[in-house]
């Protein structure tokens, strides 16, 4: 038995959970609806303020699809009630961020700003100048987010300058080892 999948949801309140026949499952709070179709072999069972996933059989695919649509569901009710957040911080001399409206300014070294607009449901905030906070109900869309965000200039080994999570650790590597040749 996955040690995962067989952990029950405990559903808190003011969230409702609908499950239609074919296994779209939609979770609405007080902040956002979420929707996901899931995998129509999993039964999902809803008792009282709990929910649990259960596999109709051992098969290698429903071994592996238990954990993940117990996990996906428990994203969905932890993103209606208090959501998801991801750290960025820049590095680098003269490399800064700033929200102009909706629009997130990012000065990165290139001969322009790059301007990003993030999409609906996802929120960004600047509140220092090297500090980025992405924001949002739907775990996924915000690491899509801040991967993408990261990706303008991802941090490099060599002096570190660039945009990293805040929990991530760049492995720094030694330069070229300058020398007289004889």
């Amino acid at each position: 038995m996955s040690r995962i999948g067989r952990l029950p949801i405990t559903i808190p309140a003011g969230v409702k959970i609908d499950v239609t026949e074919d296994n779209v499952i939609t979770v609405k709070g007080a902040k956002e609806t979420l929707t996901r179709a899931l995998h129509p072999d999993m039964k999902i069972v809803i008792e009282g303020e709990t929910l649990t996933v259960v596999r109709p059989s051992d098969d290698k695919l429903h071994r592996s699809l238990h954990g993940l649509t117990r996990t996906l569901i428990n994203n969905m009710v932890i993103g209606v009630t208090t959501g998801f957040t991801k750290a960025l911080e820049i590095n680098g001399v003269g490399y800064r961020c700033q929200m102009k409206g909706k629009t997130l300014n990012l000065t990165l070294g290139y001969s322009h700003p790059v301007e990003y607009t993030p999409e609906e449901g996802i929120t960004i905030e600047a509140p220092a100048p090297n500090q980025i906070l992405v924001k949002g109900a739907n775990k996924e869309r915000v690491g899509a987010v801040a991967a993408k965000i990261r990706s303008f200039r991802a941090p490099e080994p060599y002096k570190g300058k660039g945009i990293k999570y805040a929990d991530e650790h760049i492995r720094r590597k030694e330069g070229k080892a300058g020398g007289k040749k004889k």
